[in-house]
């Protein structure tokens, strides 16, 4: 017979505007309701590890210091980078996540079925929304709009290589060995 379980609840107390800008979110349909809004909160929260950031602004995520930026700041710096060299550049920063993810969640990226839990880490951090259709990866909404340097990057985080099948986004790329 399966033990039954309890469903714990918990009471908290908001303030007012805090209510009213949560009752806002349900109401425009940008959340489902308090519950999915609490829980992906604290999905966020532990994805993050929120729990060890050092205020103000020093905020970490295992091993990796984490900066706020616009993607405006992204694109600046990489049209600085000659063009010859964007692939290379993501593939520097497709290393450096790499070991980043395996030494904080002790995820290994090159493991194809732990790749849903990259995708979700890489989501939560701001890269985009990554999904695996058969033999392609699509990207929506990617935070590294240049597609160079964004295949560079999934190919020395996945240990992958791809090719480039669109150029804007949403960016899909074929794998290719």
């Amino acid at each position: 017979m399966p033990k039954e379980t309890s469903v714990k609840r918990t009471t908290i107390i908001l303030e007012e505007e805090e209510r009213e800008y949560i009752d806002s979110l349900i109401r425009e349909g940008r959340e489902p309701g308090i519950k999915a809004l609490v829980s992906k909160m604290l999905d966020i929260y532990r994805n993050m590890m929120i729990y060890d950031w050092r205020y103000p602004g020093e905020y970490y995520a295992g091993i990796s210091r984490m900066a706020f930026v616009n993607i405006e700041f992204i694109n600046i710096l990489l049209q600085h980078i000659p063009e010859e060299k964007w692939r290379e550049a993501g593939q520097k920063i497709g290393e450096a996540a790499q070991v980043s993810i395996e030494a904080t969640l002790n995820l290994q990226t090159t493991n194809r079925e732990r790749w849903p839990d990259v995708f979700k880490w890489l989501r939560v951090q701001g890269f985009g929304d990554f999904y695996l259709r058969d033999k392609y990866l699509i990207i929506k909404a990617p935070f590294i709009t240049n597609y160079e340097v964004l295949c560079g990057f999934l190919e020395a985080l996945l240990s992958v290589r791809l090719e480039a099948k669109t150029f804007t986004a949403p960016l899909v790329f074929e794998i290719v060995g």
